[in-house]
Parts: structure tokens; sequence; C-alpha cells
């Protein structure tokens, strides 16, 4: 195998690294782990558990701030989703609406609170979450 990239490539000189190496992701500023928790969190409210999930895979080695932001998103998210698809299946009985009208109350509420606490900087754990990944 050759160590040079193929024809029109280069590699990438600022950080030094030789061409097929891993580099391993670098650490966010605190106000960047500040805002991609708050977007993780606000985008949790609109896409369900996928932008938590995308959150955790992609920004989980970048800082412990997003880390703990991301994974308990990513927890109360998916708990919600269950909580959906509970409403849904008992929803010809009737209790189902109500169900699924207070998780979407709840999702917004607490989606909203923990936005705003991860912008201010502080970690917020959700009610009513299951945890299906730990630290």
């Amino acid at each position: 195998m050759s160590t040079t990239p193929p024809y029109g490539q280069q590699p990438d000189p600022q950080w030094g690294q030789q061409w097929g190496h891993y580099q391993p992701p670098q650490p966010m500023r605190p106000e960047d782990q500040r805002l991609w928790a708050t977007l993780v969190h606000v985008g949790g409210i609109f896409f369900q558990f996928v932008v938590p999930l995308v959150g955790y895979l992609v920004l989980r080695d970048r800082g412990p701030f997003v880390r703990e932001h991301t994974r308990v998103a990513l927890n109360f998210h998916i708990t919600m989703a269950i909580a959906y698809a509970v409403g849904v299946i008992t929803s010809w009985l009737g209790i189902g609406v109500l169900i699924l009208f207070a998780v979407a109350v709840i999702q917004v509420v607490f989606g909203v609170i923990a936005a705003v606490r991860a912008n201010a900087g502080q970690f917020y754990r959700y009610p009513l979450s299951i945890e299906f990944i730990r630290a």
C-alpha cells in the first residue's frame, strides 16, 4: 500500500496527520458545547429521538457537558417515543388520545426547560425518563 493520497488529494497539513490515520475528535469550547446541547434538546421536540441520537453519536467525544446533555436527551426522547407508541396502541380505547396529548405537552415543556438550562451552562435531568444509555 502506498502512503500517498490518491491523485488530486492532499493530506491535511494543519493537523500533521498522515493519509489514512484516524484523528480523534478535538474537544469543543464550553460555549460551543452549550450551543450544541441546546440544539439537541430543541431538535428533540420537533424530531423525537432522531436529533438526540445523531447528536449523541457525533458529539459524545467532544466534551463532558455535551455528552451528558445528549445522553439525557436521548434517554428522554426514547422514553417519550415508547409513550407515544402506547398512546397509539390504546387510542382505540379512548385513553390513548389523552396519553398522546399528555406526552406531547410533557415533551414540549421539559424540552424547553432542558434547552434553557443547557444554554445557561447547567446540567439537567429529565423527570419521567428511563435510563437506556448510561454514562
